[in-house]
């Protein structure tokens, strides 16, 4: 018997019953068929992207302001938003249509499930992780999607040369996520710490209520290297 039947494992979001927009749902009703790809195990992301093109993966887009920022400034670049949340999809895809985006979609699915089964080894150009759930309480820590076993996984995912930018404005978090990649080893951290903001990220909701919150900001880049790390 699989031992996941036994033990499920543990996710690091919880699906609430999230209002919804009229506009919110409207939009996801008219515009799914079109930004919408298919959570399928038996295929792979590139089934619907190119494959000599490259491509980054966005994990909880939230309502996708920032996502949609990125796309618009790199329109030969595709980029693939996962996110399973219903409201902030509906608002992505009114967003993409208002800006006639062909370079952006979206997987309604856990991230760590698409990466597991639809994203081929070696095959992603980067990931972002801009200011996923902290799970504040202590007794929450082990639902943080920042572990070792995700860094494992990203890192067997990307391009050599690819990357993984995480931020986020829980200071414990963060320093969790640094003491991971330390620990982890065999990725290349451009900053050998915390990082200035990219000049290319925008700012997200996320990052705004942070802010108001007198939280500073935390910035983690780290890169796969092309050969072995000396």
């Amino acid at each position: 018997m699989d031992d996941t039947s036994i033990h499920p494992p543990i996710r690091s979001y919880v699906l609430r019953q999230a209002k919804i927009s009229r506009a919110q749902k409207e939009a996801y009703e008219k515009y799914a068929p079109f930004y919408l790809l298919p959570y399928d195990p038996e295929k792979s992301v590139f089934d619907y992207f190119p494959k000599d093109e490259p491509l980054v993966v966005e994990i909880g887009f939230g309502m996708g302001h920032a996502t949609v920022e990125i796309a618009k400034s790199n329109p030969s670049v595709h980029y693939l938003g996962l996110e399973v949340h219903t409201p902030g999809v509906g608002a992505l895809f009114a967003r993409i249509h208002a800006d006639k985006l062909k370079n952006l979609n979206v997987i309604k699915r856990d991230a760590i499930e698409v990466f597991s089964t639809m994203i081929p080894r070696e095959s992603i150009n980067g990931v972002h992780l801009f200011f996923p759930d902290p799970w504040q309480k202590k007794k929450h820590h082990k639902r943080r999607i920042f572990q070792q076993s995700f860094l494992e996984l990203v890192f067997e995912k990307l391009r050599p040369g690819g990357y993984l930018y995480a931020v986020t404005d829980w200071e414990d978090y963060a320093q969790q996520m640094l003491e991971y990649s330390r620990d982890f080893g065999k990725f290349k951290n451009s900053g050998d710490g915390f990082i200035n903001p990219k000049s290319w990220r925008p700012m997200t909701s996320f990052e705004r209520k942070g802010k108001a919150k007198n939280h500073e900001i935390y910035e983690l880049y780290f890169e796969k290297p092309d050969g072995p790390l000396m």
